[in-house]
């Protein structure tokens, strides 16, 4: 499938970024969880939970009624955050979240039986639902988290490919639709329209909220773990906002994709390469900003702050993701960040080794941003010049043009080679175009440094 772009929009510049129960709660800090005020505390559970309780809903109301199953969280929301500044926070507010929204939802299939003259295939799916525990029994055939399962039915293969990734990032992962625009570098607009066309079809199929075995299954799994990998980007480098980590939506990320891989049809070597990618990225985050909050680049990071142990997992699923011919492009991926996590400092970087991974990555997933994360790596391998060179020659390195970081690794090469006034130029549009506070910080500390250098003595 044609993965968006921000699935490769990591740069070496701008630090980028065997056991299937391994777990990393405690390796990926739950910053958010640590929220006091109502409002903050809100925010965390729909960015965390949005999947758990879209897929407890849609158990509920059924695949069909999607957009119901959305507006019944959002109710639920927003109830809270009018509780809870009134009254004060619940002792355990993702349980009070769940029965509020379950209850609405329940409200909802009464007034929808009462409208429609209590047609009978409503009663029964109440009937069906009230009388099936909230989590199934599992057997060795069944996927028993309701979030995965809505990933799956997200990724139902009479669906465009793109279409499903829109899909399971919405009402899965609680993105906006801005946030996924910029995923997939396009307007909000048209994902709108693209949200509204695939839930139609989706009633159209009368998709079932049930997991489909062998060959079945094994089809969506594309779909799946690109929606796995974006959630988990968006959390390791957020889209907007003040915040650079979202720590939540990378704990998520890693939790089902854990998961998919104690499923038979989920644990396939694309599956295991893309939990590597996940550990090692975040084994870096406790030396991705300084103590101001700042953005630290790669080669100003303290590498003794990675963790170690998140290292060892990962480079454990890297292993378990070599068995077979199979080489996607999770495994480059996780083989780039392996590179970078086992070597001891910045200047014993294999930058060759990295080059013949994008190149690799470019031959299975061409995109402008595998092509600017490679231009990177040639100015680390032969000088800045020569990465210069490598962006001119980007193919429909027009599409970049809106994304501040073509013109930040710009700025930054000319920089490096005392092009003052083309660097300040380049740092000057790409702040205009970033949308994070601690890129933004950067960017300015660049331009203003690039502007000084450039004024005549």
């Amino acid at each position: 499938m044609a993965l968006p772009p921000k699935l490769y929009r990591r740069s070496e510049i701008f630090v980028a970024p065997s056991n299937p129960d391994t777990r990393v709660d405690d390796a990926i800090p739950a910053s958010a969880a640590a929220a006091t005020q109502p409002a903050q505390l809100v925010e965390h559970f729909f960015r965390h939970e949005t999947g758990r309780l879209h897929g407890a809903l849609v158990r509920l109301l059924g695949v069909h009624n999607l957009t119901l199953a959305e507006d019944v969280a959002q109710e639920a929301m927003l109830r809270a955050l009018h509780s809870w500044s009134m009254g004060g926070v619940p002792a355990n507010p993702s349980a009070w979240i769940t029965r509020v929204a379950m209850n609405l939802g329940k409200d909802a299939l009464r007034h929808k039986r009462m409208s429609t003259a209590k047609e009978p295939a409503i009663i029964t799916h109440i009937e069906q639902t009230y009388a099936t525990p909230a989590v199934a029994l599992e057997t060795a055939h069944e996927i028993r988290d309701d979030a995965l399962r809505l990933l799956f039915v997200c990724c139902h293969p009479s669906l465009a490919p793109d279409a499903q990734v829109i899909l399971a990032l919405k009402v899965l992962c609680g993105f906006s639709t801005g946030e996924i625009a910029r995923a997939f570098l396009t307007s909000e607009a048209a994902i709108e329209k693209q949200l509204t066309r695939t839930k139609q079809k989706i009633k159209e199929l009368d998709v079932g909220f049930v997991i489909p075995e062998g060959p079945e299954l094994a089809e969506r799994l594309d779909g799946v773990l690109a929606a796995l990998y974006l959630l988990f980007n968006e959390g390791y480098k957020a889209s907007a906002g003040e915040r650079l980590l979202r720590e939540e939506l990378c704990r998520e990320a890693v939790r089902l994709t854990s998961l998919l891989l104690v499923h038979r049809a989920g644990r396939t070597p694309r599956s295991h390469a893309l939990l590597a990618l996940m550990l090692l990225t975040a084994a870096r985050f406790p030396a991705r900003l300084d103590e101001h909050g700042d953005l630290l680049r790669l080669d100003d990071q303290d590498r003794s702050k990675w963790d170690r142990a998140l290292i060892e997992r990962g480079l454990m699923q890297l292993a378990d993701a070599a068995e077979g011919n199979e080489l996607s492009e999770y495994h480059l991926q996780a083989g780039i960040a392996a590179i970078h996590c086992t070597t001891a400092d910045y200047a014993s970087t294999d930058w060759e080794r990295i080059v013949r991974h994008y190149d690799a990555l470019n031959h299975i997933k061409p995109s402008p941003i595998v092509a600017l994360n490679r231009a990177v790596a040639v100015a680390n391998l032969h000088g800045p010049q020569a990465g210069l060179n490598a962006v001119a020659e980007i193919p429909n390195r027009d599409r970049l043009e809106s994304h501040y970081l073509l013109h930040a690794v710009v700025g930054e090469l000319h920089w490096r080679l005392k092009n003052d006034r083309a660097a300040a130029e380049s740092f000057r549009r790409a702040l205009k175009l970033a949308q994070v506070g601690p890129e933004q910080n950067y960017l300015t500390r660049m331009l203003e440094r690039s502007s000084e250098a450039s004024e005549p003595v």
